[in-house]
C-alpha cells in the first residue's frame, strides 16, 4: 500500500491518499480542498478511486468533496454525530472568508468497531471524539490516520463549537496505547509516530502504557 500526503487549501489540511497497486484501488481521506489536485494525484497512481473516508466533517476536511465525487461518483463514509458540520460546511467556511461547496449526501455511516477495506488492507474505525463529536481515526498496518485529534507536538483545538475537552483527553489516552512505531498521519502538519509523541508531546505526558508496549 502506498501513502501520499496532499496538503491543500488555505488552512493547509492534509488529505491522505491510500492506494493499493495490487487491487488497483485508492481512497481519499479528508479531501479538504483543491479537488482537481486530488483527482490528479489519484490518476497518477494508476488506481481507481473506490471511496472517500472522513475522520470528521469540519469544512476544511470536506471542502473538496463535492468536486471529487462529481468527477468520480464514489461512496462516502462519515460518522453521523458530525452531520451538523457536514450539512453546514459551506456556511461555516464562509465565516472564515473561504468559499466551498456543500458536500453531497454520504452513503455510509461509521461507528466504533467498523472495518474499512482497501484491497487486501483493512482499517479499524475508532471513535475518538473531542475535537468533533463524530471524529474517528482509522487504524491499521502500523498507521493511525488521526485527523485533528493528534498532531506532531500538539493536538486539535478544543475551543470550537461542540468540542469536548474531557472526551479529547480520553481519545488521546486511547491513541497513546498504540505501538510506539505506529505512524501518525495527522490532519495538519507533518507525519509523526506514537513513540515520538509519547516522548515529546506535552498533551500525552503521563499517558499509561500497556505492559510490553
Amino acid at each position: 500500500m502506498r501513502v501520499q500526503q496532499l496538503t491543500v487549501g488555505p488552512l493547509e489540511e492534509n488529505c491522505w491518499l491510500l492506494s493499493d497497486p495490487e487491487s488497483q484501488q485508492a481512497v481519499l481521506v479528508d479531501p479538504g480542498d483543491e479537488a482537481e489536485t486530488l483527482l490528479a494525484a489519484v490518476a497518477a497512481t494508476g488506481c481507481r478511486l473506490a471511496g472517500v473516508w472522513l475522520t470528521h466533517c469540519h469544512f476544511d476536511h470536506v471542502g473538496g468533496l463535492a468536486g471529487v465525487v462529481r468527477a468520480n461518483p464514489v461512496p462516502i463514509w462519515m460518522h453521523p454525530a458530525d452531520q451538523f458540520f457536514y450539512e453546514h460546511a459551506a456556511e461555516n467556511a464562509g465565516r472564515w472568508g473561504i468559499q466551498i461547496e456543500n458536500p453531497p449526501p454520504a452513503q455510509h455511516q461509521l461507528a466504533e468497531g467498523n472495518t474499512l477495506t482497501l484491497g487486501a488492507y483493512s482499517f479499524a474505525v475508532w471513535h475518538v471524539p473531542g475535537h468533533a463529536p463524530g471524529h474517528v481515526a482509522f487504524i491499521g498496518h502500523e498507521l493511525c490516520i488521526s485527523g485533528d485529534v493528534l498532531f506532531a507536538g500538539s493536538i486539535g483545538r478544543t475551543d470550537l463549537p461542540l468540542c469536548d475537552p474531557p472526551a479529547m483527553h480520553q481519545s488521546l489516552m486511547r491513541l497513546a496505547t498504540l505501538p510506539e512505531g505506529t505512524r501518525v498521519l495527522p490532519g495538519h502538519g507533518v507525519m509523526t509516530t506514537i513513540g515520538r509523541e509519547l516522548a515529546s508531546n506535552p498533551f500525552l505526558r503521563g499517558a499509561a502504557r500497556p505492559i510490553g508496549a
